[in-house]
């Protein structure tokens, strides 16, 4: 499993416009094409898991994640913040990265962790590229992920 092979360009937004992680949150869960009320259900369980730790993992990079039944099958949405949205990451700086991944709460457990290892994984390589913050257009950006897995 490679992260390229779970982001597709429609799940992707390179112009975040929140200023707050909870916006962030909603942005990113709209780009799944849900329905409002398995939105609203997955935004409250992404909510509660932030309440638990932020998901900020520092150098920039953010990666909520959670279980859920409004999914099927392990899915990833990326959204990317110009400024920076402070997101209590470890590092105390703001985050400009985002990956939310979202599993289903049946199924095999090994590939919400092996989606989740991928994405840490790239986004450590993504955090260290400059290209990262000016890339252009979502299929740019997935050559850009697929560049980083060779």
């Amino acid at each position: 499993m490679k992260l390229s092979e779970l982001v597709t360009a429609k799940r992707i937004n390179l112009d975040l416009k929140s200023t707050t992680k909870d916006g962030v949150l909603e942005e990113l869960v709209k780009l799944l094409r849900l329905s409002k009320p398995a939105r609203e259900a997955l935004l409250k369980t992404l909510r509660s898991r932030e309440e638990l730790g932020s998901t900020g993992v520092g150098k920039g990079i953010a990666i909520p994640h959670c279980r859920s039944l409004v999914v099927s099958e392990v899915t990833v949405a990326v959204g990317r913040s110009k400024k920076g949205i402070s997101f209590k990451s470890m590092d105390k700086k703001c985050a400009f990265l985002f990956f939310l991944i979202v599993a289903p709460p049946v199924g095999d457990p090994a590939d919400y962790l092996i989606a989740l290892g991928k994405v840490a994984q790239a986004a450590r390589l993504m955090s260290a590229d400059k290209r990262i913050k000016s890339v252009k257009g979502p299929k740019k950006f997935i050559g850009l992920i697929e560049e980083l897995e060779r």
